[in-house]
């Protein structure tokens, strides 16, 4: 196993370093569109892993739309041309994630979970009956070890084995879902400029003048066993929205 690699060991399954890694060669363009990644063998020498570790990795990007599989001919990075065909899948990256393809590291600040009853908005974005059992999570978050600049609210329909530990849910939200096998593959959202609230200013520290970027996402898994919701707040001046075409 390479340095790189090795040095991550324990802190989250072997491949889903792997995973990490070869997601990158697909972010910084390593890996052109349309073609074919080494073989899985080679792919074994490289990181010095079993098959059956590599097979995982790759199963994961495949599922998240990166790659695709042609029988007796390889794996392929998603093109152009294969858009159509697997338009199901929808490359839905966690806030964690966003900032570290900007290099940068996000930290959460605070964060409280709590079971409540569902409003009528959030019962109806959730497809769940009113007042039905779904867990909200509050979390304060900077970057780099500095004062916040956003703050989100999650809400999703409760399921016994979710945590009630607030102390779970400060890493990666979307990690932490891997661990019940919950892949999210779909992601519709909207985003609004709003002028800070009393209670954004006091959990942002900012002046009530201060342009908030309220983002707006609605987040499933591609068997439709998950759903949330998630309003994203963010101090105006302190992030940008990509939008990739």
């Amino acid at each position: 196993m390479n340095d790189k690699l090795a040095k991550k060991k324990g802190s989250s399954p072997l491949y889903s370093q792997i995973a990490d890694d070869l997601r990158f060669k697909l972010l910084s363009g390593e890996w052109k569109a349309g073609e074919k990644i080494p073989p899985e063998l080679e792919l074994c020498t490289i990181y010095n892993v079993s098959r059956i570790t590599i097979r995982k990795a790759i199963d994961e990007l495949v599922r998240e739309g990166h790659l695709y599989r042609e029988r007796a001919k390889g794996t392929f990075v998603l093109s152009v041309d294969h858009t159509t065909e697997k338009e199901h899948y929808t490359m839905v990256r966690s806030f964690t994630r966003e900032m570290e393809e900007l290099g940068k590291t996000v930290h959460t600040l605070k964060a409280h979970v709590q079971l409540i009853h569902a409003s009528e908005r959030i019962s109806q974005q959730l497809g769940i009956e009113n007042g039905g059992e779904v867990l909200q999570i509050r979390r304060t978050r900077g970057v780099d070890d500095s004062k916040a600049f956003a703050y989100f609210v999650t809400h999703i329909p409760y399921i016994e084995k979710f945590s009630l530990d607030s102390k779970d849910y400060y890493g990666s939200l979307y990690d932490y879902l891997k661990k019940f096998n919950i892949v999210l593959s779909e992601s519709k959202e909207y985003v609004e400029a709003v002028m800070a609230t009393p209670e954004l200013q006091a959990i942002l520290e900012i002046p009530d003048v201060t342009p908030i970027l309220k983002r707006v996402r609605m987040v499933s898994s591609s068997d439709g066993q998950y759903k949330e919701i998630s309003d994203c707040y963010y101090v105006g001046d302190q992030y940008r929205y990509y939008v990739e075409m």
